[in-house]
């Protein structure tokens, strides 16, 4: 039983604060632990090129680049001159293992949220994922209605919404139009049955699994430093969620993975 681990930042400082050696001796010891693939995913496009270095050096490691919402507000350029940075990434996206264009969306969390420069770099980046015939990994905290409506104006855009928080009704939708839902470590905390609702409601051939690491560390981990060895709890929460064996659950998940992401 292999893993496929949808959504991971091991560019994240975290990991040099927090574990001996850091990512660098992190990586393997995963890699070790029934994980066969990881999308090690940016959020700006200093550490999407962070992640391209890193996903060379491991065969099972691919990248997403992108601009998330939050960084978005943060960055010293223009959205022209930041978008040129991902662009230029892409550009050479078989050489830098790239499979996806995100994390991007709406963050509507915080009190300072820039609701338009959000929506700038959100529809700009689809377009990009468009040109560049990727799917893109869809980052929705606090702003279900927002990144829903969105989304379903590019009828021909496809991707994940990843650490699925939203009703189970929208879910439905989304997998009707083509999506994925992901489902994190969140899947296992007590406080978290609406997501465990809509894990039961999903079909098979449209869920996957993350990390979102460091952090979300699934039960019994949670609080700590959340890596891809530690997916096969949330793999378990899933099952038990469903009513499936974790093994036939995880080749279901392996494939779906493979496919929205275009590795063979």
């Amino acid at each position: 039983m292999t893993l496929f681990d949808t959504h991971a930042h091991y560019i994240d400082s975290r990991f040099e604060e927090e574990y001996e050696g850091g990512a660098a001796a992190l990586i393997p010891e995963v890699f070790a632990s029934g994980v066969s693939y990881v999308v090690n995913v940016g959020t700006n496009p200093e550490n999407s090129l962070r992640a391209i270095e890193q996903v060379k050096k491991y065969e099972g490691m691919y990248a997403a680049v992108g601009i998330h919402p939050t960084d978005g507000q943060y960055l010293k350029g223009t959205p022209d001159e930041e978008l040129a940075k991902i662009r230029a990434l892409l550009e050479k996206r078989e050489e830098n293992k790239i499979v996806a264009l995100g994390e991007i969306g709406f963050d509507y969390h915080y009190d300072d949220t820039d609701k338009p420069l959000q929506t700038e770099y959100f529809e700009r980046q689809i377009n990009l994922a468009l040109e560049y015939d990727l799917p893109v990994i869809i980052h929705d905290r606090d702003a279900h209605g927002d990144c829903f409506d969105t989304v379903r104006k590019y009828p021909e855009l496809r991707g994940v919404f990843h650490s699925y928080s939203g009703s189970r009704e929208m879910a439905i939708d989304l997998v009707r139009r083509g999506w994925y839902i992901s489902f994190s470590g969140v899947i296992s905390f007590k406080n978290a049955p609406r997501v465990r609702e809509v894990a039961q409601a999903m079909p098979a051939d449209r869920i996957l699994i993350e990390t979102d690491c460091p952090y979300l560390a699934p039960v019994p981990y949670r609080g700590k430093l959340n890596h891809s060895g530690l997916m096969r709890h949330t793999l378990a929460a899933l099952a038990d969620a469903r009513g499936e064996d974790e093994a036939t659950l995880a080749e279901q998940l392996m494939q779906n993975s493979r496919r929205l992401f275009g590795i063979a």
